[in-house]
């Protein structure tokens, strides 16, 4: 009697939890799709797409685009989702939306990589931002075109670097970008810009420019009465650099006497200092000047003065 009653138990106690229905942590979006689901989705996404094709074919832009849009956001496993965003971006290239279409390309590219299009789509995108960094693209502002931003330039150029690495097209938007911060004198980012190309790329066509740019660069910083001392030495860095991984490129001897300069320049500095030191009256002080002047120069106008200093006050 015991064991009936155990069995009964038993059994209740199953077809109870049966009873009870499967719940999840989260939504039902959260659980996996199934084969069915996604069969589903894609036959939903060609239906889409077919309606934005007739849109397309009727001469309905706006409407084709929300809907290509639509098809390969929404049901990005449909077929034709790569087709529909690809799609997508002509018509807004061909309607002067330049940036919108950089942007749906770039979707294209992060998303169809398989697509055979993406070749098609990757050298759209890297026309466009060259053309946004020659100031050909426009943007729309208040019913005014304007030129890009610097930050959006940069950021279209970023994205041929992460789309196209180690090429031809990615070397010549990071180069592109550091020329942009130049001349905007953004020493700094221009610098930044220049020795990641050299870095990523230093068998590049552009890698040799980029770095006797950088050494250009902090040059003038010294000029300008940036932290004088540490941009020359620097500068004279980046133009020795240059020369021991480029030895062979056009702008060597440019080099070398930019280099012979910085080192007059350094001189300069030296007996600017020595004079100060004397008119304030730490002679000790100068001598070291003095005497550092007349070891490094063995002639010239400096070492004349500098000698001429030391018999005055004293060796």
């Amino acid at each position: 009697m015991l064991m009936h009653m155990t069995y009964r138990l038993i059994a209740f106690a199953l077809l109870s939890a049966a009873a009870i229905p499967l719940t999840s942590c989260g939504t039902d979006t959260d659980l996996p799709i199934m084969a069915g689901d996604t069969r589903a989705a894609a036959s939903k996404g060609e239906n889409l797409y077919q309606e934005a094709k007739q849109a397309d074919d009727a001469g309905k832009v706006g409407k084709a685009i929300k809907l290509y849009d639509r098809t390969a956001t929404y049901y990005p496993f449909a077929p034709s989702a790569p087709q529909a965003r690809f799609r997508q971006a002509q018509l807004l290239e061909q309607q002067g939306e330049i940036v919108k279409s950089f942007e749906a390309y770039d979707k294209f590219l992060s998303r169809f990589q398989g697509s055979s299009l993406y070749t098609t789509a990757l050298n759209r995108q890297i026309s466009m931002a060259q053309s946004a960094a020659d100031g050909d693209v426009k943007s729309s502002l208040l019913g005014f075109k304007t030129k890009l931003s610097l930050e959006k330039t940069v950021e279209m150029l970023g994205k041929v670097c992460i789309n196209a690495p180690k090429s031809t097209a990615a070397a010549k938007a990071q180069f592109t970008i550091g020329q942009l911060y130049e001349a905007k004198h953004k020493s700094k980012d221009a610098i930044t810009a220049y020795r990641q190309l050299v870095r990523d790329q230093p068998g590049s066509a552009q890698a040799p420019e980029a770095l006797f740019l950088i050494g250009v660069i902090l040059t003038e910083d010294a000029d300008r009465g940036n932290q004088n001392q540490a941009n020359l030495d620097l500068a004279r860095e980046a133009f020795n650099d240059y020369l021991i991984q480029y030895p062979s490129h056009s702008r060597n001897a440019e080099a070398r006497k930019l280099i012979a300069n910085l080192g007059g320049r350094d001189l300069q500095r030296s007996y600017d200092i020595a004079e100060f030191y004397l008119k304030t009256g730490k002679k000790e002080s100068a001598k070291v000047y003095y005497r550092d002047i007349a070891n490094r120069a063995k002639s010239g106008p400096l070492h004349d003065k500098a000698t001429a200093r030391l018999k005055e006050i004293g060796q």
